[in-house]
């Protein structure tokens, strides 16, 4: 079994540490990794999550933060069905944990969600079949989440003897509204894509084949990549995430940090680039150019057991 990566590599394709999922480059495989398709590699399976897939994802965008290249990432599945159909019965991960030391327990589907929570480039969720349990879970906190239309949808949790696990029970509220959240995660329904019960979750949801969800998600990364900035983008998500609890404290904070990006290389570029009728090359990256002396203005919690670091080429 190849190392783990603790740098990010010259190219992800075929990298031989990842070996159920597989990272492509987009446009082709020579491109810089600026666009990074994340394909979940078990079709087989239904691209069933394991104990090794939740390593592999927990690495990637971690590699992802650090990479400056990459701009904006699309997580998909492999094959017509499934996006991911939830736990691998097979895989241990659903094992009686009591072996384990009180308090050192993480669940692997929520290390997955933190891992993408606090990725700092904008990820896209194309979820071209079914979503089932984790399959669905792991996409909340991404940026964006695209489905085709029948994708079954299930967060089954309630009538498997569980609770919503990878942190589901904090983002769907948030994301849906609190009371759609508590009917779909008591009944454990399966539901499909489109139904009002899911409204919000899905800021498309595509007719025709499942490629055309991945090639939706392509087409929005390449907008996000070609025409944002990362520090806004990265700005933009934690203030929604992580702000104040009040309009004034928002207030407060959001002057402050307009302020400091008003003498920001992005905001000089943004606006030549619009007087000049062509597209933005923002030069800014995450964390080098944030606003000073306020990122972060949340606490930290350091949720890894044990703690892992990976090197930034900043």
């Amino acid at each position: 079994m190849a190392a783990v990566p603790t740098t990010p590599p010259q190219s992800y394709e075929n990298h031989p540490y990842f070996t159920q999922i597989t990272i492509t480059h987009h446009p082709t495989p020579t491109s810089p990794p600026t666009i990074p398709v994340v394909t979940l590699q078990r079709p087989d399976r239904l691209n069933a999550f394991t104990l090794r897939m939740a390593d592999e994802l927990q690495t990637a965008f971690t590699l992802f933060t650090a990479d400056v290249r990459v701009r904006a990432i699309v997580l998909t599945g492999s094959g017509p069905r499934a996006f991911c159909a939830g736990v691998d019965l097979n895989s241990g991960i659903l094992d009686d944990p009591v072996a384990k030391l009180p308090g050192t327990h993480r669940d692997e589907g929520g290390q997955v969600a933190m891992s993408i929570y606090k990725c700092h480039k904008p990820v896209i969720a194309a979820i071209q079949g079914s979503a089932v349990g984790i399959g669905i879970t792991m996409t909340l906190p991404c940026t964006i989440r695209i489905a085709r239309k029948g994708a079954r949808i299930a967060f089954p949790f309630t009538q498997r003897g569980l609770i919503p696990e990878a942190c589901s029970s904090w983002f769907l509220p948030k994301l849906i509204g609190h009371s759609r959240a508590m009917h779909i995660l008591t009944t454990g329904e399966t539901l499909p894509a489109q139904h009002k019960l899911l409204d919000g979750l899905f800021s498309e949801v595509i007719e025709g084949p499942p490629e055309k969800v991945l090639e939706r998600g392509v087409q929005i990364a390449e907008g996000i990549s070609g025409k944002t900035s990362l520090v806004s983008t990265y700005l933009t998500k934690v203030l929604m995430w992580r702000g104040p609890g009040t309009a004034e404290e928002t207030h407060l904070l959001d002057s402050e940090i307009i302020y400091q990006m008003f003498a920001g290389v992005d905001k000089e570029e943004g606006l030549r680039s619009f007087l000049e009728k062509r597209e933005p090359k923002f030069p800014g990256v995450v964390p080098r150019d944030l606003p000073k002396n306020l990122v972060p203005w949340w606490e930290e919690v350091d949720v890894a057991f044990p703690p892992k670091k990976i090197d930034s080429k900043l």
